[in-house]
């Protein structure tokens, strides 16, 4: 297929799942990486999405009941049997009439236009596809939270979602931190590890309602601009430091600064909205459910392909069975920390 219509989308998508199957002897990497409740195995290439795959993940560490498996193909055309990326036929493109079109299908996807960069999965099946239209072809963003999308799948297939957000926490309680870039939530996760706190993650985070609210770790990598890394005094303690990433920003894992291992899950006992104050001190006070959702769900929705109604939904439950608060932020990584440490402590009691 050439091009792709809103028709033709659900044969388009199973005809690439079929084709990349069929090519897997050609993909000579198969990377396993265990995650909360799913063993996910990534076929693909040597380069810059495989290295990615060895260390962005915070992989669990015991078995785990009710394991399920799921495969990953990463393909492009130079890979023998997989076609060149379509293009887009319908003279409008939208996300929510993609992503419905596929569900009445039983199937998830995105395409990103300009790269022409197509993402299909069968949830039925627990198999997809990545097609790029060469080895290098993906966003920017990819090698931080590889695979992304997939996981967000599979998982609201569960019940659970993905969500845009941090953590910290203390004896296995924590909080949920919410709020679009800039808010402060990575300064402030990282503040909180620096100074003996725990996290199960900066940017994405798994999310169960099932009992109560539990945040579980998927991804590594956490990010600093170049100003909060100088004032977390990150410099000096990760010397090796890599290049800044698309955003400008340095990237480094949740164990170079984790006072201990990563926990396999948090109870979340609040909703926490950073804002940067610029005061000497840090204060914790209550925000109205209705500014916590709007913290929380406009970017985690945005970010997280399909299932748009379902997003506002899981969010909506989220922020009704937790207390919700907004974290003014002071000056002072160790005075935050001691902030969010004492809030642990009466929340707890």
């Amino acid at each position: 297929m050439s091009r792709v219509t809103l028709e033709t989308l659900p044969d388009y998508a199973r005809y690439l799942i079929a084709a990349a199957e069929r090519a897997a002897a050609y993909n000579p990497v198969a990377r396993k990486i265990r995650l909360p409740r799913l063993e996910l195995t990534a076929h693909l290439g040597p380069g810059v999405l495989a290295d990615a795959l060895d260390h962005a993940f915070v992989e669990t560490r015991d078995d785990q009941p009710e394991t399920s498996s799921c495969r990953i193909f990463i393909v492009h055309p130079g890979i023998p049997g997989i076609p060149e990326p379509a293009k887009w036929g319908d003279a409008h493109f939208t996300e929510h009439g993609f992503a419905k079109r596929l569900a009445e299908t039983g199937l998830r996807g995105h395409h990103f236009h300009d790269l022409d960069f197509w993402q299909f999965y069968d949830p039925q099946r627990r198999v997809g596809v990545q097609l790029m239209a060469s080895a290098d072809a993906f966003p920017p963003w990819e090698p931080g939270a590889p695979l992304r999308a997939f996981l967000h799948w599979e998982y609201a297939a569960r019940g659970m979602r993905l969500a845009h957000a941090g953590t910290l926490g203390a004896n296995g309680k924590g909080l949920l931190l919410a709020g679009a870039g800039g808010a402060g939530k990575s300064g402030t996760v990282a503040a909180g590890l620096l100074n003996g706190l725990d996290s199960v993650g900066d940017d994405y985070v798994l999310i169960d309602l099932a009992n109560g609210v539990t945040a579980c770790p998927l991804f590594a990598t956490l990010k600093q601009d170049p100003q909060g890394f100088a004032r977390l005094g990150l410099k000096n303690r990760l010397p090796a430091h890599g290049p800044l990433n698309w955003q400008g920003k340095h990237t480094f894992h949740i164990g170079d600064i984790a006072p201990r291992p990563v926990p396999d899950t948090l109870d979340i006992v609040a909703l926490v909205v950073p804002h940067i104050g610029g005061g000497g001190a840090s204060s914790i006070m209550p925000v109205s459910r209705r500014d916590a959702m709007i913290a929380l769900a406009p970017s985690g929705i945005a970010q997280m392909p399909g299932e748009r109604e379902s997003g506002f939904r899981f969010f909506s439950d989220l922020t009704r069975l937790l207390p919700c608060y907004r974290l003014s932020l002071g000056t002072q990584p160790q005075e935050i920390a001691g902030t969010i440490a004492d809030f642990l402590a009466r929340s707890a009691s």
